[in-house]
C-alpha cells in the first residue's frame, strides 16, 4: 500500500516483525490512522515516540524487571534494570534515578534521525554538573519524550553506573550497585514484574519528526556537543 510505505517511511521507522511479516502490511489509511491515534492501554500512556504493533501481541504496561547486559569483548556480566513507565510518571521517573549519579556525570546522546535498519550515532559530552544538566533536560522534555529517534544516558564512569532513557522511552540502569535505582523504582510507584514484556520484544514503529530533528540539534548545541 504506497500511503503506508509513504507514511511510515517519512514520519515513522518501523522495528521488526515477528515471523518477517508485518502486521501493518494490509491495513487501510483509516485503520492505521486509527491504531497510531491510540496512545492509552488501560491505565499506561504511551508517550508519542512509539506506537506497538498493529496486532497487539504485546501490550504496554508500567513496571520494572531484572536483565543482564554480557560485554562481548570481555565476557563481563553487568546487571540491568529495564522499565516501562506511563507517561504521566515517565519524566518525573528519569530524573529520579539521576540523583544518585552524583554532581557531576557524562552525557551521551543516541540519534537515529535520518538512519535506516535500526542505525544510529552516538554523540558524548564528558565533565557536566548535574544541576546545569538537569535545567537543560527540563528545557527539552518534548523532545526527551515524544521523539523516537531520541534517545539519552546519563553516567558516572567512576561508580561506574548508567542511566538510560532510549529512543523507546524505556529506562534502563546498567550497575552493579543498583540499590538506590530499585528504591527510585518504587517510591514511583513502579512496580517489579519480572515476566514483564517490553514493545521493542516485538514489532513496533518510531515517530518523528522534522521539528524534532531541529530540536535534537538545539539540544547538541546546549549540551555543547557537535553534531
Amino acid at each position: 500500500m504506497s500511503f503506508l510505505k509513504n507514511f511510515l517511511k517519512s514520519n515513522y521507522r518501523d522495528g521488526e516483525a515477528t515471523h518477517g511479516v508485518s502486521s501493518f502490511r494490509n491495513l487501510s489509511e483509516a485503520e492505521l490512522d486509527a491504531h497510531m491515534s491510540i496512545a492509552r492501554y488501560g491505565d499506561f500512556t504511551l508517550t508519542d515516540a512509539v506506537r506497538p504493533s498493529y496486532n497487539l501481541e504485546i501490550i504496554p504496561r508500567t513496571g520494572f524487571r531484572h536483565e543482564w547486559y554480557v560485554d562481548q569483548d570481555s565476557g563481563a556480566r553487568i546487571p540491568v534494570l529495564m522499565s516501562s513507565v506511563t507517561r504521566e510518571k515517565l519524566f518525573d521517573t528519569f530524573l529520579s534515578l539521576l540523583d544518585p549519579l552524583g554532581e557531576t556525570v557524562d552525557v551521551v546522546l543516541e540519534t537515529s534521525h535520518d538512519k535506516n535498519n535500526g542505525q544510529h550515532t552516538d554523540l558524548y559530552r564528558e565533565q557536566i554538573d548535574m544541576p546545569v544538566l538537569q535545567s537543560i533536560l527540563y528545557d527539552f522534555e518534548d523532545l526527551l519524550m515524544d521523539d523516537g529517534c531520541c534517545g539519552i544516558a546519563i553516567l558516572n564512569p567512576r561508580k561506574p553506573m548508567e542511566v538510560q532513557l532510549d529512543e523507546h522511552k524505556l529506562l534502563f540502569v546498567y550497575g552493579r550497585e543498583n540499590g538506590d535505582y530499585e528504591r527510585a523504582f518504587k517510591d514511583n510507584q513502579i512496580a517489579r514484574i519480572e515476566d514483564l514484556r517490553f514493545v521493542t520484544e516485538a514489532e513496533h514503529v518510531h515517530s518523528s519528526s522534522d521539528e524534532f530533528q531541529q530540536r535534537f540539534e538545539q539540544l547538541c548545541y546546549q549540551l555543547g556537543i557537535e553534531n
